[in-house]
């Protein structure tokens, strides 16, 4: 006879494990979901918005399911643009989900309101609250103890090239002894192309030049969480005097002020009172200011009155650069140049992701004591290389050079031999081996049905050319940037 005792026991154990099976199917379906909305959205609203969610359980007498964010800010971010959708995606995928209910989950610990004092400092980073630096923070070194920014992201560790040259030099003048030309400093730039980099560069710099000076440095999603805390703490003098009382303010992803006309009110103030103190103000988006959705007009007209610096997609030539810099690092290990060549002309759409490709096959072979080669890079890097490549294909490259030579398209497959003719051709199909997987009698036969030994002429040529012709060099470095843009 079974006790009494056993049997709720095992109750238990069979409600857990029901409970368990629950969460595993629940999550399977969220993984599905989760890659049809980052199809839907794009990798960077997904990044931010919907992957931070977790999953929370279903009701079974309402057939609601609770889906929880890190933050109230980002749960309100979600709950106004996209709950439709997540309830309708969840109700597809499961029929005992009737609605979605999206919040903070009630046993999260909320994040501190921002103290200054050093028996807080410490609390309030571990938090993610408001990085706040300042001379109380200094070591005996006389260098701050860096609470808030990258110890690796210096201007010294920042590679320079034409795409960036502008942002890099204006960002070294923030940060100088002198007082700056302009301000705000706004530096435009896509995700992964360095634009956080510069930020913490500047803090590391400038505390450097003014070793007693106070740096404020957050995200615009952390100061909208932060104001909204300290209006309902009833603390909003103490906020706007500590606010204020800084010689730098960063602020990174300014594109998330949106929403609360409160608080793009109080950060329009704050910027007015440090301009008008001297003071240095830096922010840094995904887009030019104009170009902010949700952004007031006042707000809009202070971010672009200073310096509107872009940072453009890193060419090839740049990516090179990056990935010799990054090599550093891991020297005596050898990479060969066919390999970083092969990184740099396929992974563009981001100097991160192309960072990060380099670390993961320099980690893969390290640890299982394979040399790095073109035939690892491609069978352990299948993904980045998959979300990155876009196929470009040969009639694009002939169009293109076509219309930078200014000769009619008909001139790529003609018998011509003319020299305004011929070197155009033989510098599409150098291209053509470049940016394209084709063979060299597949290229051949583009061009008028050429033999593939006039196509390894030509290949050998242009490359040729390239090193001894500056002129020749700035044509082909230009046509890609086109080609690959």
């Amino acid at each position: 006879m079974v006790k009494a005792s056993d049997a709720a026991g095992i109750k238990r154990k069979a409600d857990n494990d029901m409970e368990d099976l629950e969460a595993v199917n629940l999550a399977a379906d969220w993984a599905d979901i989760s890659q049809g909305l980052r199809k839907d959205l794009g990798h960077q609203l997904h990044s931010q918005w919907i992957k931070p969610i977790q999953l929370g359980r279903i009701d079974a007498a309402t057939g609601t399911l609770d889906l929880f964010l890190p933050t109230e800010f980002s749960a309100n971010w979600v709950k106004d643009r996209f709950a439709d959708r997540l309830s309708l995606a969840w109700k597809i995928a499961r029929s005992e989900v009737r609605s979605v209910r999206i919040g903070v989950h009630p046993g999260r610990r909320q994040v501190s309101e921002l103290r200054l004092g050093a028996d807080n400092r410490r609390a309030a980073n571990d938090s993610g609250a408001i990085n706040a630096i300042g001379a109380d923070t200094i070591g005996d070194s006389g260098f701050t103890s860096s609470i808030g920014l990258d110890a690796s992201l210096t201007f010294a560790a920042f590679v320079t090239g034409e795409a960036n040259v502008l942002a890099f030099n204006a960002a070294q003048r923030m940060s100088a002894n002198e007082k700056p030309q302009f301000s705000p400093l706004y530096l435009k730039a896509a995700t992964g192309q360095g634009k956080t980099h510069l930020l913490h560069s500047i803090g590391h710099a400038f505390l450097q030049a003014h070793s007693r000076s106070r740096i404020f440095y957050c995200s615009a999603e952390r100061f909208m969480v932060e104001f909204v805390q300290a209006l309902k703490a009833g603390r909003m003098m103490e906020f706007k005097a500590r606010l204020r009382s800084f010689d730098l303010l960063l602020v990174d992803d300014i594109q998330f002020i949106i929403g609360k006309a409160s608080a793009q009110e109080e950060l329009l103030y704050t910027i007015d009172a440090l301009l008008a103190e001297g003071k240095r103000l830096v922010f840094a988006a995904d887009r030019a200011p104009q170009a902010l959705d949700g952004v007031e007009p006042r707000l809009l007209s202070r971010l672009s009155m200073g310096l509107v610096a872009d940072i453009q997609p890193a060419d090839i030539e740049l990516r090179k650069k990056i990935l010799h810099s990054k090599l550093t690092r891991f020297a005596p290990l050898a990479v060969p140049e066919d390999v970083l060549d092969f990184l740099a002309r396929t992974i563009t759409r981001n100097v991160r992701e192309l960072c990060g490709g380099l670390n993961k096959l320099i980690a893969y072979a390290q640890l299982t004591g394979q040399e790095v080669s073109l035939q690892l890079a491609e069978e352990q890097l299948t993904d980045i290389l998959s979300a990155n490549r876009r196929r470009i294909t040969i009639d694009e490259i002939q169009r293109t050079v076509c219309q930078f030579y200014r000769i009619d398209r008909s001139e790529m497959s003609s018998k011509r031999r003319a020299r305004a003719v011929v070197r155009p051709r033989q510098v599409a199909m150098y291209l053509s081996k470049v940016l394209t997987p084709r063979s060299y009698p597949e290229i051949g036969r583009k061009f008028g049905g050429r033999d593939h030994s006039t196509v390894i002429h030509a290949v050998r040529l242009i490359e040729d050319l390239r090193e001894r012709d500056a002129d020749m060099d700035g044509d082909v470095r230009s046509l890609l940037r086109q080609l690959e843009s």
